[in-house]
């Protein structure tokens, strides 16, 4: 009888086994992941997507970044504006929605390549400070305290690579699109009135600012400049699904 119940015992093991596997798997429906690329500057992302199909998924993610970074911003360097470098703290918010290749098993977190689309809200705080030489090289002190906003809509290409059971590797291949960009100065030392043009035509060649294209339009009666630009999202992240 003790024979017939071991043996009994051990047939069922295999199958408590795979069943265990099969409810693991099907609870694998929500990740998290941390974007690695975005630590360099100063940024900690974090990110949640849940599937929702058998071959599509939503997310949420949202970074907050503090001011000090391994990558800095140089100052403008102009003929007549120099400032301090640029720093700058803040927030962002990413929505999106991911369709994979691959179809979901039992339900499961989903992998392979993907395609996408995304809005991104970005809001951070910076300041502006240094001299300016004008027309009749008089040099003047100024500061300014900045904020900038930035909505983007855009679509997205990627690999998600699992590397175990849990865990997995996502690469946003490329993630292009257009930004609605609002820059907002607040006076706190303000400079002489010829300033602003200056300033402008520092901003739209400064080398960060020029690679979207900015257009600036500040004078001493408008502190405020808005321009559409296009806008990119790439990068790596590390995820763990549960």
């Amino acid at each position: 009888m003790k024979n017939i119940s071991l043996f009994i015992l051990i047939s069922l093991l295999p199958m408590s086994l795979f069943a265990q596997d099969d409810i693991e798997l099907k609870q694998q429906k929500n990740q998290i992941d941390i974007d690695i690329t975005d630590i360099p500057t100063a940024f900690f992302t974090l990110s949640y997507e849940r599937t929702i199909g058998k071959h599509m998924s939503v997310g949420l993610g949202v970074g907050l970044k503090s001011e000090n970074g391994l990558i800095q911003f140089s100052g403008i360097d102009a003929e007549r504006i120099q400032t301090n470098d640029i720093k700058y703290s803040g927030y962002k918010l990413i929505p999106e929605f991911r369709y994979y290749i691959n179809e979901s098993v039992n339900g499961a977190m989903l992998s392979g390549f993907y395609v996408g689309a995304y809005l991104k809200y970005s809001d951070f705080n910076s300041e502006l400070v240094g001299t300016y030489v004008d027309s009749e090289d008089v040099s003047h002190l100024f500061e300014y305290s900045a904020d900038i906003t930035v909505t983007s809509l855009g679509f997205m290409v990627g690999y998600k690579l699992p590397v175990s059971k849990r865990f997995s590797i996502d690469f946003l291949i490329a993630g292009p699109g257009s930004g609605s960009y609002n820059f907002e100065l607040n006076n706190v030392i303000p400079p002489p009135d010829e300033f602003y043009d200056d300033l402008n035509n520092a901003l739209d060649e400064y080398s960060v600012l020029d690679l979207i294209g900015a257009d600036f339009g500040f004078n001493d009666n408008n502190l405020r400049s808005k321009f559409s630009a296009l806008s990119f999202r790439y990068g790596i992240s590390v995820g763990y699904a549960f």
